[in-house]
């Protein structure tokens, strides 16, 4: 299913909920810091880039997308971290996170000079604190990282206990090249 918006098109899974990718754009291999950008409706606020697929669209291929649009940033793709689910009474998202080792920095990117954005680099920890307020989901993308390792047969996600108040999501398992949803 498709919806239409100006200068947009949100795409919809069968389930009703919008697809969308995000990556954990990071400095390095060690993983310890993250690149956040600064949200576009509140931009004293600090967010995981990310955004909505296209359609036909494939997650890995909008998620290096949409960090390119909205943190300036290229890199090598790795490891599909879960799938995230957030529904409540505003909205309804299911969104593919990966990480993305940043090997490009460009000095002027899409978001900066169209709305302004900014980009800053944070220790994991502390983008998790900047973000639990405001982004809880997103905070849930940064400790997925720090429950996950890189062996060479791909990632293996560990389930958390989850709460009323966490978001919900399905963790995916990629190993043995077979994805299973957990």
């Amino acid at each position: 299913m498709m919806k239409y918006k100006a200068n947009q098109t949100r795409t919809y899974d069968g389930e009703g909920f919008k697809r969308r990718a995000a990556c954990l754009c990071l400095r390095n291999e060690k993983e310890d810091e993250v690149l956040l950008v600064s949200s576009s409706r509140h931009p004293d606020q600090w967010i995981v880039p990310g955004g909505g697929m296209e359609p036909d669209e494939e997650p890995s291929v909008a998620a290096v997308r949409e960090v390119y649009e909205e943190a300036g940033v290229k890199g090598i793709l790795g490891r599909l971290l879960g799938i995230f689910e957030q529904h409540n009474q505003d909205r309804k998202h299911r969104t593919y996170v990966y990480t993305l080792i940043v090997t490009e920095t460009l000095e002027d990117w899409e978001d900066s000079v169209n709305i302004g954005r900014k980009r800053k680099w944070f220790k994991v920890e502390d983008a998790i604190r900047v973000l639990q307020s405001h982004k809880p989901v997103h905070a849930e993308y940064l400790c997925r990282l720090a429950d996950t390792c890189s062996p060479p047969y791909g990632p293996v996600c560990c389930p958390r206990a989850m709460d009323s108040k966490s978001p919900h999501y399905v963790v995916c398992s990629v190993q043995d090249s077979e994805l299973f949803n957990r």
